[in-house]
């Protein structure tokens, strides 16, 4: 078994994240991830030891596809799509719940022995495909955050949410509703000067609420939920803000808001009394980065999924389902030669910001950019009352176009699915989930999304079925995220959508633009990398789907 050797950087960088006595141990069978197993009084550090620095891929312009390449047939999309099983998607999202429920938090948030037992697990999968990819783990630092909080006004205990990087405290003062939504300085007014500001959510980020509240004087800020769903919190973004500093932030149902808001109309008094504890600190954590050794290294196609869950629960469609799925597709993709380069991506700190991918697309060189041609993102891809999402690339559905290549990759996916008889719909290029950094760099992007806690509209529900008026993932950031929360309709054909893409750019990159083709990216500078619930919902989360709107 690995994990022999404790590196000074991992050690450095957990220290706080892995305390000592008995650890789990991830134990692989021999070409397949095994099942996870307790080594009682054998400690070991819960982090990856195959560290190794960048670049981000090998140099190499090998067109083989590995020592063991010359047995192999070329990729082709039928047969690798037909590898793809249920029973194999069921058993990888079995391992990842096993290692959220190995540990005391039950799930796979960043900097936990959850998150770092699933970069491990993914590391060994990969190593254990032998000589097919390399892989490695690429350490970033990243600034955590943990809260924890309740709200009672006039005395009644209200049902709350806490957002990420909100700053702890405990304020007793009126409640203030704010004009407009929060948006600028000038909707907040004299009076909410040592009070609670009371806000809707919609149109800017979280985090700028907080920030012009605080820069208003006001001592705390409650955002209460533009739709009509369960109460859920987010990310304010990690600080600072150019408007300032956040004030103690928590989120409440639109219901009660708008039952706060017209009271206040009717001159009532609301005290609140504001509670949040927090947790922020700097650790280190993992991206991991596996690549075919074979292929062209000057034309590769990047596909990507988040490996960390919030810290509700582990996290198994959230992004366990687009970890596994393209986790799937590397393994069934190691009996194939290939003609270009493919780079399989496992990004941590999505859930606090985009961490991982903003990290890894950051430390990309102008070259390192040119040579990837397309990127793909699989984030939710089996949501038990789904839909079949296809992000915008073209900007038709919502005048928001990625770089030159995008609008191909939303017409290769539109195909596949018409190929299988079945519908699909647009939901929004924003940038809001890990493609953002793509976007950002200039590359080509696209993916597939099943929904997080947009209701289901009867649109929908007769392009897709499912059930109206009930939530995409009723579980979507909370501690039911488990593997009974998936819907292996979606997930089967949505991991064949990705072994499709795969064989057709692995193979050729005819369908799409040359490389230097250029495209206008309509108003992608008012977007937030922050967050990732729907922004139809007010929070400039991570997806919206056309028929939201």
């Amino acid at each position: 078994m690995k994990y022999t050797t404790v590196l000074a950087l991992a050690t450095a960088g957990f220290a706080a994240a892995a305390p000592g006595g008995p650890k789990k141990h991830w134990s692989p069978k021999q070409g397949h991830p095994g099942s996870w197993k307790p080594k009682h009084h054998v400690p070991r550090p819960q982090w990856p030891t195959k560290v190794l620095p960048p670049p981000a891929y090998p140099t190499s312009s090998s067109t083989s596809a590995g020592s063991t390449a010359t047995a192999l047939p070329y990729v082709d999309s039928a047969a690798l799509q037909a590898s793809i099983l249920q029973s194999n998607l069921a058993d990888k999202s079995q391992d990842l719940e096993d290692i959220a429920y190995a540990t005391a938090g039950r799930n796979r948030v960043m900097g936990s022995e959850g998150h770092n037992n699933t970069v491990a697990y993914l590391v060994e999968s990969i190593e254990a495909l032998g000589d097919y990819y390399t892989v490695y783990a690429q350490p970033f630092t990243a600034l955590y955050s943990a809260t924890a909080g309740n709200l009672t006004v006039n005395d009644v205990l209200a049902e709350t949410a806490t957002y990420e990087y909100s700053p702890g405290g405990s304020i007793t003062a009126e409640l203030v509703t704010v004009a407009n939504l929060g948006c600028n300085a000038t909707d907040f007014p004299a009076g909410v000067t040592d009070k609670i500001a009371l806000v809707s959510r919609g149109t800017c980020p979280f985090g700028q609420k907080s920030a012009l509240a605080g820069a208003a004087g006001a001592a705390g800020i409650v955002i209460y939920d533009n739709i009509n769903e369960t109460v859920s919190g987010g990310t304010l973004g990690p600080p600072p803000r150019p408007e300032g500093a956040y004030v103690p932030s928590i989120a409440v149902s639109q219901a009660v808001g708008k039952g706060w808001v017209a009271s206040l109309a009717a001159g009532e008094i609301l005290t609140g009394e504001l509670l949040v504890d927090s947790d922020i600190r700097n650790l280190t954590t993992f991206n991991v980065i596996a690549e075919s050794v074979g292929g062209d290294k000057n034309a590769t196609l990047v596909i990507g999924a988040h490996s960390d869950s919030v810290a509700a629960g582990p996290g198994i469609n959230d992004d366990g389902s687009g970890t596994v799925g393209i986790l799937e597709v590397a393994e069934q993709l190691s009996k194939y030669s290939l003609t270009n380069s493919v780079r399989i991506c496992w990004w941590s700190g999505e859930e606090f910001g985009l961490l991982g991918s903003n990290y890894y697309t950051s430390q990309l060189t102008d070259t390192e950019v040119a040579h990837i041609r397309l990127y793909l993102n699989f984030d939710m891809i089996a949501s038990p009352n789904y839909f079949y999402g296809i992000y915008d690339g073209d900007g038709s559905a919502f005048n928001l176009s990625g770089p030159a290549g995008s609008a191909e990759a939303e017409a290769f996916f539109e195909d596949f699915f018409e190929s299988k008889g079945l519908n699909s719909t647009p939901t929004e290029f924003s940038g809001r989930s890990d493609y953002g950094g793509f976007l950002d760099r200039g590359i080509a992007s696209g993916g597939l999304f099943t929904g997080a806690e947009e209701i289901k509209t009867a649109e929908w529900a007769a392009l897709f079925g499912g059930e109206e008026g009930v939530a995409l993932d009723s579980n979507y950031h909370q501690a039911g995220d488990n593997v009974t929360n998936l819907n292996y309709e979606a997930f089967v054909v949505n991991t064949q959508a990705i072994a499709a893409a795969v064989a057709e750019y692995a193979t050729s990159w005819e369908s799409l633009p040359a490389p230097n083709a250029t495209v206008t990216r309509r108003n992608l500078g008012k977007r937030a990398s922050v967050g990732k619930r729907a922004a139809a919902a007010g929070s400039l989360g991570k997806h919206r789907a056309h028929a939201v709107l």
